[in-house]
């Protein structure tokens, strides 16, 4: 009998077996696995707050209430009470005009760069995967400026002439600060909206958390528009866009990330406004954060973060890994980042200060990683 004949796409999925083993080589595999119980130095629920008992309880009625999931978009049947609720405590704490609750940062960025890009798009060079990728589905010119440098920026203002300037207020790999102050002043000169991602600094930094705009005394301006993530120190998921008043209507009527998409569960978004109004309070919570942040940064050789990441270099890629799986096998979770994630090409590690974690498991943690050290 002769052999069956290769089905005619089986050379796609060679292809990418292939391309498969290359990064491995690299030591740039990936693996999602089950996380184990373990000391958590790389998760993002920098305050705690996931768990928090009076985060669930407000979970839990909503659960109750409304059901499993939104049941729909939000201009359909998507939206309830609490996500509106959600929307005007967020600009409350924000000093903005109004919000616009999304399913995740990540979208919550891509709809705010295309309902904005009237024109090319700037960003700094260290900024988040999803304003990178927000610029080219824009379908606008884009470019980068280098990270933090504002004569490049400069340079690049008078040469692209952009309607948006896309930034963080605290970095997500290297922790730290974006220069706001000096940021708005050059964007607005040049007559380009300045877009800042405050995943990183929502709850950690700020009057009350309320991040790096309220910080920089931007708060309310009609330059400015922030974009956040629930899932850092809210300790849930979901995403917002707040700005001018005129933002909302314009993101309501041709967003396709809002219109498109189905809402984030109720119980979700009432969960993350617990932890919001208890962020606000959390003033200890925070004066711990930086402290522990300093501390690891100080022990590790890194620059003192703006919040609470810290990312020591690590050698190459497969140094990377190994340095983080050690740290696994004594029962520390450290964040492993390898290139294309850092933004300078250098693999590191990632370490996030969770000051639900107690002080002595994060001081033993700490000592790990240093043990662990290649």
């Amino acid at each position: 009998m002769a052999p069956a004949e290769p089905h005619p796409l089986a050379a796609v999925w060679d292809r990418l077996g292939r391309k498969a083993d290359l990064r491995a080589k690299a030591g740039l595999t990936r693996t999602a696995r089950a996380r184990a119980d373990a000391i958590d130095l790389a998760g993002n629920d920098y305050l705690g707050l996931s768990r928090h008992p009076g985060v669930l309880a407000a979970a839990e009625a909503a659960l109750r209430e409304h059901g499993l999931g939104a049941g729909g978009s939000r201009l359909v049947r998507g939206t309830t009470g609490v996500h509106e609720a959600f929307e005007a405590d967020f600009a409350r704490l924000t000093g903005t005009e109004t919000a616009v609750l999304y399913s995740s940062g990540y979208l919550a960025n891509l709809g705010a760069v295309a309902a904005l890009a009237a024109g090319p798009v700037l960003l700094d060079a260290h900024a988040h995967a999803s304003l990178h990728d927000a610029a080219r589905l824009a379908g606008k010119p884009s470019d980068t400026f280098a990270h933090n440098d504002l004569d490049d920026l400069e340079r690049q203002l008078r040469a692209l002439r952009p309607a948006l300037v896309a930034v963080e207020s605290v970095y997500s790999v290297l922790g730290d600060a974006a220069p706001l102050r000096d940021l708005a002043a050059l964007t607005s000169a040049h007559g380009a909206l300045l877009l800042v991602d405050e995943a990183h600094a929502i709850g950690t930094i700020g009057p009350d958390g309320a991040g790096g705009v309220a910080a920089a005394g931007l708060a309310g301006d009609p330059g400015v528009v922030v974009t956040a993530t629930l899932s850092k120190a809210l300790g849930a998921a979901g995403g917002v866009v707040a700005g001018p008043a005129a933002l909302r209507r314009h993101l309501h009527d041709t967003g396709r990330t809002f219109i498109y998409d189905t809402a984030p569960p109720p119980a979700v978004i009432a969960g993350a406004a617990a932890a919001l109004a208890i962020a606000r309070e959390s003033r200890s919570a925070r004066t711990e954060l930086h402290r522990r942040a300093a501390l690891a940064a100080a022990a590790l050789g890194a620059p003192a973060p703006a919040a609470g990441v810290c990312s020591p270099p690590a050698g190459d890629s497969h140094a990377a890994a190994a340095w983080a799986a050690r740290c696994a096998a004594r029962g520390v979770a450290v964040g492993c980042f390898r290139p294309p994630s850092t933004p300078d090409h250098r693999s590191r590690l990632r370490i996030t200060v969770n000051t639900g974690v107690p002080a002595d498991d994060f001081a033993h943690a700490l000592d790990t990683v240093l043990e662990a050290r290649p």
